[in-house]
């Protein structure tokens, strides 16, 4: 295992691992970037595989865990280029379905890719797979930010795959993986979700979906994970942030 690699949880028939591969080329405009993998019995389910400019390293890194056409899903949480990007480029290479929300159905096509019959397109309220014994829940996150979102639950390894929900700004490569302590975290997420976020009325309604699961772990697409009692405060903080339209004075 390299050092752009963190295994999450693992037993003799799950795997989930995070990758933290970025566009080195743009060290000026560093954004630390994460992408996830679930395997289950030999089948594979990548999450936000991001950019085009990362596609090559991340393919071998997760060939190491799982052989790409045993990729059964590809999980896009939302239309970002830092979570799209590499659509087509995963399409040739794989023979698996990508889920989405159904508003960026039509969107896929400004980053070539063009055969929507590949294409599982969530509804609003979201959506529950079957994965072996277990399931997959894709759980609606509308507006945090993107007005189609979904956060993606694994109900083996009790993660909530959250993409920009408890996103951290990290200005550079850190050997850290997991928040150590949330009071001095905060300060790395704040201004973040402040600007990116909807409302405090949306993030409410995210939180109480959260609560109404047993999540151990909140993995973002950027930054560090959120474990165990962290969870925890990270909700109580997200429940009474307040964010986007309640700073309206500030913002215009």
């Amino acid at each position: 295992m390299n050092e752009n690699e963190t295994i999450l949880y693992e037993d003799a028939k799950h795997k989930c691992v995070m990758f933290s591969f970025d566009d080195e080329s743009h060290e000026d405009s560093f954004l630390s970037v994460n992408q996830f993998l679930i395997v289950q019995n030999g089948v594979g389910v990548l999450i936000d595989p991001g950019s085009e400019s990362i596609f090559e390293e991340l393919y071998d890194a997760v060939s190491a865990h799982v052989d790409p056409q045993n990729i059964k899903y590809i999980f896009l949480s939302h239309q970002d280029p830092d979570v799209s990007g590499s659509i087509t480029q995963w399409s040739i290479s794989t023979k698996a379905k990508f889920v989405m929300s159904a508003l960026w159905v039509r969107f896929m096509s400004h980053y070539g890719f063009m055969d929507m019959a590949r294409i599982m397109a969530l509804p609003d309220h979201g959506a529950k797979l079957n994965f072996g014994k277990e399931y997959l829940k894709f759980v609606p996150a509308h507006f945090l930010h993107s007005p189609g979102n979904f956060t993606l639950y694994d109900s083996k390894s009790k993660i909530a795959f959250s993409g920009d929900i408890g996103a951290a700004i990290v200005t550079s490569i850190d050997s850290q993986k997991v928040v150590e302590n949330f009071e001095e975290h905060k300060g790395e997420m704040l201004g973040f979700h402040k600007r990116y976020m909807a409302s405090n009325k949306v993030c409410r309604a995210w939180a109480k979906k959260m609560r109404a699961l047993d999540v151990e772990t909140i993995a973002p697409q950027h930054g560090f994970i959120l474990k165990d009692q962290n969870v925890g405060f990270f909700l109580d903080w997200f429940e009474e942030l307040e964010c986007g339209s309640d700073l309206l004075d500030e913002l215009y």
